[in-house]
């Protein structure tokens, strides 16, 4: 049986997660930030790190958030908001946070350079960000591999959602930059996504990402020929740990400029 959406992806990025909440070191009184935060599981984990500050987790998904919620309620957080909005656009309040993060929640912005503006504005100044994004796309063996498994030789579409959009560090850098952020590093995180204890279950939970489905469309062939060689690749890639393909992502760190008010 595939796993539902939100524990698909949980699952999918949890060899990246680790890598990403090191990055992070909440402390016990900072007020975290989630871009993209899903079905929260990196905003509960601020949270709980957080034990006398906040964490607030933005997404643009009901469905998702209703998850998070009903999750952080189970577990009992008191600490914890979500708030569905788009971050280009949400008025945050002004430096509002110390520390903002994302596990690949701000790749699809349609003004980048106003989103992360808009964002700054409400880290005080000194506040960190932490984010993971995918590297470029030749650097990430999930999308190329199974696109052309399903839709040879056809084109991505320039009209989708663009996961590899910071994939080019100096571009990420600029557009941080004219944010008003600092010190601005990189990170190179090399793990495996994960789709699926066996080859059933990745195919029924791919079935419904955004990439397989602009790739069927894409083809004239029956439905059946593309998805037995997606089944083919996915057998391909079966390991004692389930099926795994190759990835490269960026931990991007950075300050808001200014200076911290003494105490």
């Amino acid at each position: 049986m595939a796993l539902d959406r939100a524990d698909f992806y949980d699952a999918e990025l949890a060899r990246h997660n680790r890598h990403l909440q090191i990055a992070a070191g909440v402390g016990p009184d900072d007020r975290v930030l989630d871009i993209g935060c899903g079905a929260g599981q990196t905003t509960r984990e601020a949270a709980r790190a957080a034990t006398q500050g906040e964490a607030v987790g933005v997404d643009t998904s009901a469905e998702m958030l209703e998850v998070a919620r009903r999750r952080s309620a189970a577990e009992g957080l008191r600490n914890v908001v979500f708030e569905q909005a788009d971050a280009q656009f949400n008025p945050f309040s002004a430096a509002g946070f110390d520390l903002c993060i994302s596990r690949f929640g701000v790749m699809f912005f349609a003004d980048p350079a106003a989103a992360f503006a808009n964002i700054g504005r409400a880290m005080r100044p000194g506040a960190r960000l932490v984010w993971m994004v995918w590297q470029s796309r030749e650097h990430n063996e999930w999308s190329g591999a199974i696109r052309q498994a399903l839709a040879p030789g056809t084109a991505v579409s320039a009209d989708g959602p663009n996961p590899f959009s910071l994939g080019d560090p100096s571009t990420a850098k600029d557009l941080l930059s004219v944010a008003g952020f600092t010190s601005i590093d990189f990170a190179d995180v090399r793990e495996p996504v994960f789709y699926g204890p066996d080859v059933d279950a990745a195919s029924e939970a791919l079935a419904g990402l955004y990439l397989v489905k602009d790739a069927l469309a894409r083809t004239d062939e029956p439905p059946g020929k593309p998805l037995q060689r997606l089944r083919d690749l996915l057998e391909a890639h079966m390991t004692p740990e389930g099926v795994l393909f190759d990835s490269s992502a960026w931990i991007i760190t950075a300050r808001r400029a200014g200076v911290v008010a003494s105490q």
